[in-house]
């Protein structure tokens, strides 16, 4: 089972995604921020979405609002943005 171990803010609202698994990745949070659903909608303000935390090895947020590492580890590597930490150093 994939967990998040890190995470780092690198800018509007993208995040450096460290894994269990030795991998890593920036994910852009923007399309969650547009669909704008009752549940991403409060990660818009950029001091709410600053707030984000590992909880059980799961990105989120105080609103209830999380993503599994699994679905992010895959939405990456479907992206090509997934990179071994080795390959980063």
């Amino acid at each position: 089972m994939i967990k998040l171990k890190s995470i780092e803010s690198k800018g509007g609202y993208r995040l450096l995604l460290r894994f269990s698994d030795n991998t890593l990745g920036v994910y852009d949070f923007t399309p969650f921020i547009e669909a704008a659903t009752e549940m991403t909608a409060p990660l818009s303000d950029p001091q709410f979405f600053s707030r984000h935390f590992i909880e059980l090895g799961a990105l989120a947020w105080p609103n209830g609002f999380d993503l599994s590492a699994e679905s992010l580890h895959r939405r990456l590597q479907e992206s090509g943005d997934l990179r071994n930490s080795a390959e980063a150093a």
